[in-house]
């Protein structure tokens, strides 16, 4: 069943922030571990204050690729991004939600792997 709402977007842009918050003694790291509940805050602060609003800022449990992270991931761009401060946090701001570009050095290739060291 289809309607003329489903047509259109409730938001333009819907940001997903993993927040994943796992124990110290996980065999896996967490998003959460690296300040992703602030990045996410501030996100959310910034894009209100820039009058963005039609985009959607909302915190994850695991996307899947916490060892990559901290990431975030643009819908309906299925745009991945690493970050790691909040300067990086306000470019994907201005450029990608504010301006329709792409962050190409923040950019998480669907194929990456994560880097083991020993």
């Amino acid at each position: 069943m289809t309607s003329s709402v489903d047509s259109e977007l409730y938001f333009r842009l819907h940001v997903f922030v993993c927040t994943n918050h796992r124990g110290s003694g996980a065999a896996r790291p967490g998003c959460g571990a690296h300040q992703a509940d602030e990045a996410r805050d501030h996100l959310k602060r910034r894009a209100k204050a820039l009058g963005l609003n039609d985009v959607r800022v909302n915190s994850a449990g695991c996307l899947g690729r916490c060892e990559l992270g901290p990431l975030l991931v643009v819908y309906p761009d299925g745009i991945w991004y690493r970050f790691d401060t909040l300067a990086d946090i306000d470019e994907i701001l201005e450029t990608h939600l504010g301006r329709g570009g792409r962050v190409e050095r923040l950019l998480l290739p669907p194929d990456a792997q994560p880097v083991l060291t020993a």
